[in-house]
């Protein structure tokens, strides 16, 4: 009796790469531009849920606004001390 095991990577969506570009959009909204990573990584969380990415994708949209509001009272203490 032989087994054969499979050895393939599950295909990758269109909704997973959203959703993973919105993650690491949401880390550079905290670090760089909290307005315009920010925006991007909440677009491409929502798109990556409508698509079928829907847990993940959500939580994807909701640290892009938690990135954006990070990074812009970040810079708001850092620049006013």
């Amino acid at each position: 009796m032989t087994q054969t095991t499979s050895t393939r990577r599950p295909a990758t969506t269109a909704a997973r790469v959203c959703t993973i570009l919105a993650f690491v959009f949401a880390v550079a909204a905290v670090l760089l531009s909290p307005l315009v990573f920010g925006l991007a990584a909440l677009v491409l969380g929502l798109v990556g849920g409508y698509l079928g990415d829907r847990p993940l994708g959500w939580y994807a949209a909701a640290a892009g606004v938690a990135g954006g509001v990070l990074g812009v009272i970040l810079n708001a203490v850092l620049l006013n001390s």
